[in-house]
This record gives structure tokens, C-alpha cells and sequence, in this order.
């Protein structure tokens, strides 16, 4: 519907172009108006085209719409010839153009959602292009907490609405497994191993804590008794540091699989230091810094390495190689995203905390430097989540000693609850998850909200099935829809048919919130429905109405949370 409206002032605005002298058609924007008694649709090229035309917007406005009203399209009934498409089209305010559908309209978009189902929700605009989304990419040094638990719930939503929307889409988690962090790691399982067999080694001062930590080093005595005990970390340090990253790293993939979450491919920081067997090739990173030195982008100064990231609008010059040439973590990065190139993605998107925001600028140089345009490398940061109980800031987690895990707060009110809350905001606002609300059956808990006006569909349609008057598999006949005319229907019918518009403009900004907030729309109005009206009744032709009215509610409450990643079960 959303289309019909944009191809019929695109029409008008042809029609117009010589008249105005554009050598071109200006795009056209339709948005939704905030108060339905306005119209179904909306759009402000009036107020767009202000500038060039040297017009008021309104006149402008007027023009549009005489051009439309000469020529507006009509809607095919059978063999009775058509009519008009829109009951209205008027002007709103400086220049608003608004639109309102024949009701007949309506009807032919609702049976083609319960014909069509899912396939009618979505809209191909991926046509097959590559897509990589790197997100989570914890440090595998510590249990994940839920800082990492909103940035998976938010890049899965992502990866599976832009697979909805036909894109070819590769999930991937970037394991930090370089760096000094592991080392510590490896330092502090050790040090806690010598302590528990009765050795007072020293813990580590940048070591890790936690009762993690403590459970590493059990397992170890289990498996090698008092093997290393006494033994320096320069003797057994690698096997320590070896065990416990490799234990780690299992952990937080099991975390990640019963949160839903399972990647396709998970990439060693490590392994792009390491030199094939093949003798005379280099490393992942020397490959790098020699493609970007080929291309005029490295120079040498005070003995270090540097890459020329101000050519691209970063503030200033990035280091590579440190004058003692160990290579920063810059380096592993630019090899990183160079292969996430070589591999052939049009699109690389990138999740992270927000505390990196300025690292962008540098990464974005990276990859215009290798020959990627700025606009097909997206950056998501996700804001941190205030966990709290009754109101009350929630206390950090025994496990971690320094934050609370994933892994409890998913243990304490599901993995569906746990996605559903991370969803709600915009993944660049700040969040309040409070736990207690989250385990309430009520309308103050969100999932629970949308999840149980699914459920009572199901159960709307069992007692159906019990009173023989229809179910879900029953075929949808035009003269049922057609009586549902109470203004709540239509109501329901309308925002049912706004979903796709919600879908495109969630994949087109990359916010899965939008789908969460139409559901939880959707949820209330079906709510406040049944609450009024009866859906099994005397009046057999109403009745097939009303469960048809209820099927499309589920259809598209099923395909939202399937997006999401949360269920949708049809007993609560």
C-alpha cells in the first residue's frame, strides 16, 4: 500500500516536471501519520521541493494533488469495472499530502496477508547481496555479561531481518585471542591452582577475578592432580593459558547457543598472525600493511610504522608497528577487515560497546583505503544495560566479581524474556532491564504481552475447532472479510497491513526496535478488541470474519518474534 501511494505521486510529479522544469523525479518519502483521523498515509515532497520551485509548500501541495485527482488510479472489482483507490486525498498543515484508502482496498491487502502469509510481510531488497555482521566478540576471558547478551540479542535481530529481507547474511564473532588479556587469564587459573593446593603464589595484580576463576582451577586438579604444583608459570604457563581460554571460549559459545545465538564462523585474532607453512608468504597482517603500502598509504617516522588514515578524514595518523616493532592492535584489525573484503562482502557491518565509538573514524579509513565506500561499512554501538530488581540496582554477580553474567540473568527469566527486553530500545539508548518485572505475567512485561496475545489466538481457534465453527486451516472467503466493519477492526486491519513498512524501514536503518515496538502496538489494540467484542458468536458469517481477523494477528505476531529470535507459544 505503501508503493501504491509512492508510484501515485511519482506519477503526478512526472506529470509536473516540465511544467516546473526538473530534469529529474525527486524521491519520495510516505510515513505514517501519527493520528490515524489524518489519513493512512503521508508524504512531505511539498515541503522538499520548497527550496528549488520557490514555492509556499502548500502551493506546491495543491499542484500535486490536482495532478493526482486527474489521474488517479483505480481499483480492479471483477468484472464490474474499477473505482477510485483513495476515499481521500487532502492537505494537511504548511504542505502535508495525506492519503486515505477505500475501505475495499483494505479488504483485497488483508485476504492477500491471509493467502500469502509470511511471504507477504517482507520485502526483497537484499537481491541476494552479501552481508557480514561481526557482533558480540567478547574477550574469551571471563563469562559474558549483559552488555554482550544486548549486543547478541541485537545483532541476531539484525542478521535475521536482513536475511528476511533477502540478503545473503554471514554471522560472525571475532575471538580476541592476542593479546595480553589472554596471558593474564592464564596467570590468574594459575595462580589460584597453586593456592588451592597449598602453594601462596601471589595472584596476579591485573589478573581476573571471580568465582570462574576458581572453577577453572578445580577442574584443573581433577584432571592433573598436583601435576604443577610448585612448577614456575615460565614452565607450565602456556598449558594454563591454553586450558582455561579454550574453556572460556566453550563457555561463552554454550551461553550464546541456549540464548538462541549460534554463528557462522568464528575468527582467531591469533591465527592472522600466523605464517602459512608455505615458505616466502607472510602473515594476514604483513599481507595488509604491504597492500596498503602499495597503495601510497604507509610511511615510516621516529622508527615506527604509520598508516595515513587523515587522507580519509580520521583526525590523525594511526600507528602500526611501535618502534619497537611489536605491532599495536590496530594492525590485526586493518588484516581483519581486509579479509572480510577478500571474501567478497558488499556490505560488513560491525556491533559494538559503545565505549569504542572513536575507533570508527580509524576502521572506516582502513576500509576506504582498500577501496570500500564509506556508506557500506556501518558501525552499531550498544549502550550499556542498567540491571535492576524492584527498582533497585542490582548488585554484581559472584561469578564475575565484577558484573553481572548473561548467563544468570537468562537463567533467572528466559532467554525469550531476556531478547525480547534488550529489543525494546534503540540499541544506541541507554536500558533498564528490571528483573522483577520481567517475570510478572502482565501487561507491565513486554514479552509476556505479546507472546499471550499470540497464545489466546491458539486458544480462540481450539475452541473453534471444539465447536466446529472453523481453525486455522479453514479457507479464506472474500464475503467473510468483508464483515468486519467495526471501527476496531478495521483499526487492526489497517496496522496489520503497515507491517511490511515497519520491516523495510528496520532493515534500512539496521533497528530491529521497530519491530518490537509495532508488536507490542499490535499486541494492545488486538488486546483491547477482544476485550469488547466476541469472536465466537451466534452469527456464523461474523465468526469466520473475526477467526480470519485472528489468524492475520498471528500471522504477523509469528513472523515478528521469529525475527526477533523470540517464540511464539500457543499455550502460556
Amino acid at each position: 500500500m505503501k508503493q501504491i501511494v509512492i508510484d501515485t505521486v511519482r506519477n503526478a510529479l512526472e506529470n509536473l516536471k516540465e511544467k516546473w522544469g526538473l530534469a529529474a523525479t525527486p524521491d519520495v518519502d510516505v510515513e505514517v501519520p501519527k493520528n490515524e483521523a489524518m489519513g493512512d498515509f503521508a508524504t512531505t515532497v511539498a515541503m522538499g521541493l520548497t527550496k528549488i520551485l520557490k514555492k509556499p509548500p502548500r502551493k506546491i501541495a495543491e499542484e500535486i494533488v490536482e495532478a493526482i485527482n486527474a489521474s488517479i488510479p483505480l481499483l480492479e472489482k471483477g468484472g464490474e469495472g474499477g473505482f477510485d483507490i483513495f476515499e481521500s486525498v487532502t492537505i494537511a498543515g504548511p504542505g502535508f499530502i495525506n492519503f486515505k484508502f477505500r475501505r475495499e482496498l483494505f479488504y483485497r491487502e488483508f485476504e492477500k496477508l491471509l493467502t500469502e502469509r509470511h511471504s507477504a510481510l517482507r520485502t526483497d531488497l537484499g537481491k541476494g547481496r552479501r552481508v557480514q555482521v561481526e557482533f558480540v566478540s567478547a574477550n574469551p576471558t571471563g563469562p559474558l555479561h549483559i552488555g554482550h547478551g544486548r549486543g547478541a540479542a541485537v545483532g541476531n535481530a539484525l542478521c535475521n531481518i536482513l536475511k528476511a529481507a533477502g540478503f545473503d547474511v554471514e554471522r560472525e564473532f571475532y575471538i580476541n585471542d592476542a593479546g595480553l588479556q589472554v596471558k593474564h587469564l592464564g596467570r590468574s587459573v594459575y595462580a589460584r591452582y597453586q593456592q588451592l593446593l597449598g602453594n601462596n603464589v601471589p595472584f596476579p595484580e591485573d589478573g581476573y577475578k571471580g568465582e570462574y576463576i576458581k572453577s577453572i582451577s578445580d577442574e584443573f586438579i581433577k584432571r592433573a592432580g598436583d601435576k604443577y604444583l610448585n612448577k614456575t608459570f615460565e614452565e607450565c604457563g602456556a598449558f594454563f593459558t591454553n586450558v582455561a581460554y579454550k574453556k572460556m571460549l566453550a563457555d561463552i559459545a554454550q551461553d550464546l547457543r541456549d540464548f538462541g545465538i549460534v554463528f557462522d564462523r568464528w575468527q582467531s585474532e591469533k591465527e592472522l598472525y600466523v605464517k602459512p607453512e608455505d615458505k616466502g608468504r607472510k602473515s594476514e597482517v604483513e599481507s595488509s600493511i604491504d597492500a596498503l603500502a602499495d597503495r601510497g598509504y604507509i610511511y615510516e617516522k621516529d622508527g615506527a610504522v604509520w598508516f595515513k588514515s587523515t587522507l580519509f578524514g580520521d583526525d590523525k595518523d594511526r600507528v602500526i608497528v611501535k618502534r619497537d616493532g611489536e605491532y599495536t592492535y590496530f594492525a590485526s584489525d586493518i588484516a581483519y577487515h581486509k579479509d572480510k573484503l577478500d571474501r567478497g562482502f558488499d556490505t560488513i557491518i560491525d556491533i559494538w560497546g559503545a565505549d569504542h565509538h572513536g575507533y570508527i573514524p580509524r576502521l572506516k579509513s582502513v576500509l576506504e583505503a582498500f577501496g570500500l565506500p564509506r556508506e557500506k561499512f556501518r558501525v552499531i554501538l550498544i549502550q550499556m544495560v542498567a540491571l535492576l530488581r524492584h527498582g533497585e540496582p542490582v548488585q554484581m554477580s559472584k561469578r564475575s566479581g565484577e558484573f553481572v553474567t548473561l548467563r544468570e540473568v537468562i537463567d533467572e527469566v528466559g532467554a525469550d524474556t531476556t531478547k525480547f527486553i534488550f529489543l525494546t530500545r534503540r540499541a544506541d539508548s541507554q536500558l533498564e532491564f528490571d528483573i522483577e518485572v520481567a517475570k510478572e505475567q502482565s501487561a507491565e512485561n513486554p514479552v509476556f504481552y505479546v507472546q499471550y496475545a499470540f497464545a489466546r489466538i491458539s486458544s480462540i481457534f481450539r475452541q473453534a475447532e471444539e465447536r466446529g465453527v472453523g481453525s486455522q486451516k479453514s479457507e479464506v472467503r472474500s464475503q467473510d472479510i468483508s464483515a468486519l466493519k467495526e471501527d476496531e477492526e478495521i483499526s487492526i486491519i489497517k496496522r496489520l497491513l503497515q507491517y511490511p513498512m515497519v520491516f523495510e524501514g528496520a532493515a534500512l536503518s539496521m533497528e530491529p526496535h521497530r519491530i518490537t515496538y509495532y508488536l507490542q502496538e499490535l499486541s494492545g489494540v488486538f488486546h483491547s478488541y477482544y476485550n469488547k467484542h466476541r469472536v465466537i458468536s451466534d452469527d456464523a458469517e461474523l465468526t469466520k470474519a473475526r477467526l480470519s481477523l485472528c489468524r492475520a494477528v498471528q500471522i504477523v505476531l509469528e513472523e515478528g518474534l521469529k525475527i526477533l529470535g523470540v517464540s511464539a507459544p500457543e499455550r502460556m
